[in-house]
This record gives C-alpha cells, structure tokens and sequence, in this order.
C-alpha cells in the first residue's frame, strides 16, 4: 500500500527482455536504505517487487500481465526513462495523498498539458471502464501520483499540478499523446463489487437471473 506522494524520480538503467517478463533496473536513490529483498516499491504507480540491489541499483522483474495491460514499449526504448519511485507505508505513517494499491489495470492517455503560471494543467483521457471509479473533487492516481481531480467531462479527467509536484515527479515531462498509468480510488472499487455481490445474491435467492 502506498500513499501516492512521489519520494524519488530516477532513470532507468537497464531493460532486459526476457520470456514472459522484463527485467528492469533503476538508480537506487540516496534515501532508499532500508531496503530488503522482497519489498514493494511503486514504480510509476505499479507496485514491483525488489528481487535485487546494491549500492547503485535497484532490480525489478515486470511480469507478462502487466506488460500486457500497460502495452509496454521495447524494452530497448525503456533506458534512460525517469520513473517515479515510492516505499510502500508503514503504519503509523502519515498519509499526505490517499491510499494507493499500486495494481494498476489501466492505462490513458495525455491529451494536453497546459502551463498557466506556475500551475501545469493536465488533461487525460482515461477507459471507460474506469469512468464510474472518477468524480469531481475525487482522488486518482496518474503514474503513481495522488491527484485530485478538478474536472470530469466525458471521458477525459482534468488535474492541476503545483510547482512542488512538477519538481518531485515526472508528470512535468509529459506530452499529448503520452500514456499514463492510471489507477482509480480503489475503495470506490471495493464498494461496487461489494454491491454487485450483493445484488447478485438477492436475485439468486428469487431466482432471477443477474444482467
């Protein structure tokens, strides 16, 4: 579980292809020395597992369904990408953004970045499928960034970005027409399943057939 607010933007130093899977390596950050094998670190908002690291580098393995989901690129064209870094919570931390699972299933689309002053404003065309999990004033998820939304309309989510978020994350290199890992508040998830569960169970128990 993570809380959204990016520690550490680093490049990738290393991408490996491998059968069903690759294999990546980042910079490891001055900051990160409490790490052990086995941790979770979001990566761009997707929560990977630490297989190995040293003083420099942190090795990470992206997995077949991911790679999927998130139509990856090359793994060529990867090096030298700077992807924003976050330790998973402890508890007792505090929680400045909102919780955040890092199991990201979406992926959108930027569709403009605007600059007014100092405030970069974003606008991202996010699946339909992800739609009902939006809403004005609600939190989301861009490339592991706790985000509130300021405008919904249609399709597309807009979100305003202060100076300290530009300076901390990688959202300020984004471009129209680049993809965003996109994860919707997880609870609002939790609740919808809970209620189709529901739903499902009293139709069954009249026996009705749930559509």
């Amino acid at each position: 579980m993570f809380s959204g607010i990016v520690e550490t933007v680093q490049p990738i130093l290393s991408a490996t292809p491998l059968e069903g899977l690759v294999r990546l390596q980042v910079r490891r950050p001055e900051e990160f020395n409490d790490l052990k094998i086995g941790d979770s670190v979001a990566f761009n908002g997707i929560c990977l597992t630490v297989e190995a690291f040293d003083q420099n580098t942190i090795q990470f393995a992206l997995a077949a369904e991911t790679l999927k989901v998130l139509k990856w690129p090359d793994a060529k064209a990867l090096v030298g990408t700077r992807v924003n870094l976050e330790r998973s919570l402890r508890y007792g931390d505090r929680i400045h953004g909102h919780l955040v699972s890092g199991h990201v299933d979406s992926l959108g689309t930027v569709l403009k970045a605007e600059r007014l002053g100092e405030s970069l404003f974003l606008t991202v065309e996010i699946p339909s499928g992800v739609l009902p999990f939006v809403w004005n004033k609600g939190s989301v998820t861009l490339h592991g960034v706790s985000l509130t939304v300021n405008k919904l309309e249609g399709s597309s989510v807009e979100v305003c970005l202060i100076p300290e978020t530009q300076k901390r994350t990688n959202l300020g290199d984004l471009k129209a027409g680049d993809p965003i890992h996109v994860e919707p508040d997880w609870m609002a998830k939790a609740l919808e399943r809970a209620l189709e569960n529901q739903i499902s169970a009293r139709l069954e128990s009249r026996g009705e057939v749930s559509k």
